[in-house]
């Protein structure tokens, strides 16, 4: 028997083999072309509707978190808003959830999927929340779970909030791979994928996208119960996009259609997110510009041939805030509400306090989701790693923060100014790397209607964009 070939660039050739035993889910199904595919026949693969959904998630206890309205930061709103303004706020308490964060609804649906498929466990490949996630229902559901994560950099000095969260996988169940970071996670994830015969539980499947829906339509039927409307916005933490694409598909499940979708990132421009030197100068781990920027403007990076998070199909604003802005508004809500969260979670909430600013006191902003705080999760270990590592750290004016050279923490709230990020800037680089990745000269119609599906735009904002790439559209 010839030897299996277990060399970086023969693996990376199996991928579409390997992740298709790894998911039971043949991608080539819905392709329509080197572009275009069908995205709802992918969704709807997963075979669960909402219903059964949500009753897979109750089953282990996900799911059905409290709504709270933050009246104390609402009232802080509106004392430095222009009169008559200052919106109420909400939160979605995804705390509450059995791993402490929102990603328990994608982990129930992936783990209850590979159960019921009859695979002995689970891998994720993920340094975040999900990996507790994972390793929480893959415990709850009596199958294994390997969790693959980037740690440390060359040095072996690890960040502390990844730390954290390998602690808690490990505190789980799961059996945890730490890697210094490098192009090798997704290498060593199909290995292990291939030698196991385990389950993807990746974030970026149908089944991940498909359990957050659940909190977008549980928002929608809270906010209705307590306020008798639909939320006018909702704000998302926004990473890889699937925070976004779930709870915009589940707002629009519940028929919320006119509710404004508000992404937030921490801006974290001027640091790569695969550098050495960079890895550990940054004080956010998810969450971030290093992760918002490429995966909507190029969903398919992921760990799979298509990926489920398309945030740029949902999202109608994206807005960018400063590292010592977060940190200000985590303190913010433990001090004026007596909630202490992690920071995923407060970015949202800072970029909500800006937001609230802007709209009438009857309207109401949901910050859709908080997540558990821990040791490495906590400001002052965030902060102080910082400092160890060069970084300053100083109150002051936020704008004068410089990723990865300086950390500035606002001395009051009216200081707190996320700045919009262009969502056409964004949709042109998606259609570049479109047609760029699928080698096309000539687009189609269905082409283009594709792209205009993925950019939520009209064909006339599409023609334009390939227009100036001198790409040629038939007729």
């Amino acid at each position: 028997m010839t030897p299996r070939d277990t060399s970086y660039d023969a693996v990376m050739n199996r991928r579409p083999q390997i992740m298709e035993k790894a998911l039971g889910l043949d991608y080539s199904r819905f392709d329509q072309g080197p572009m275009a595919f069908d995205y709802e026949g992918m969704m709807q693969q997963t075979g669960y509707d909402l219903d059964e959904v949500r009753a897979v998630q109750r089953m282990t206890g996900v799911g059905d978190t409290p709504l709270l309205e933050l009246r104390n930061i609402t009232r802080m709103v509106r004392s430095i808003s222009p009169p008559g303004k200052g919106g109420r706020i909400f939160v979605k308490d995804e705390a509450a959830n059995p791993s402490g964060s929102f990603k328990a609804r994608r982990a129930a649906l992936s783990v209850h999927e590979a159960k019921k498929q009859g695979y002995k466990g689970v891998i994720a490949a993920t340094s975040g929340n999900y990996g507790a996630a994972v390793a929480s229902q893959a415990c709850m559901q009596g199958i294994n779970c390997i969790i693959v994560q980037e740690l440390f950099d060359s040095r072996m000095v690890g960040q502390p909030e990844i730390m954290e969260k390998g602690r808690k996988c490990e505190a789980l169940g799961a059996e945890v791979v730490q890697l210094t970071v490098g192009p090798e996670l997704f290498y060593l994830m199909l290995l292990l994928l291939e030698e196991t015969g385990y389950f993807n539980a990746s974030l970026y499947t149908p089944y991940g996208i498909a359990g957050i829906e659940t909190l977008g339509y549980e928002l929608a039927e809270q906010v209705r119960e307590r306020c008798g409307r639909d939320p006018d916005v909702v704000v998302v933490t926004h990473a890889g996009g699937g925070n976004m694409t779930g709870t915009a598909r589940g707002l629009r499940k519940a028929g919320c259609h006119d509710t404004e979708m508000v992404g937030a990132s921490v801006d974290l421009s001027g640091l790569h997110m695969a550098s050495d030197e960079d890895f550990n100068r940054k004080s956010f781990t998810t969450g971030h510009t290093g992760f918002g920027v490429p995966f909507a403007t190029w969903p398919d990076r992921a760990d799979v041939p298509r990926n489920a998070a398309r945030s740029l199909r949902y999202m109608d604003r994206y807005v960018l805030l400063h590292q010592g802005e977060v940190f200000y508004v985590t303190e913010l809500l433990a001090v004026l509400e007596g909630i202490e969260r992690g920071p995923a979670g407060n970015t949202s909430l800072a970029a909500a306090v800006a937001v609230a600013q802007e709209m009438d006191q009857d309207q109401i902003l949901v910050v859709q989701e908080t997540e558990y705080t821990g040791a490495g999760k906590h400001p002052t270990a965030q902060l102080t790693f910082a400092r160890d590592n060069g970084v300053e750290v100083r109150r002051g004016d936020p704008s004068e923060n410089v990723p990865g050279e300086r950390i500035v923490i606002p001395e009051h709230p009216d200081q707190i100014k996320p700045r919009d990020f262009s969502m056409d800037r964004m949709r042109t680089s998606l259609i570049r790397n479109s047609v760029k990745n699928s080698n096309l000269d000539t687009l189609g119609a269905r082409e283009v209607e594709f792209l205009c599906e993925e950019t939520s735009r009209d064909r006339d904002f599409v023609l334009g964009v390939l227009e100036e790439l001198g790409v040629s559209v038939n007729s």
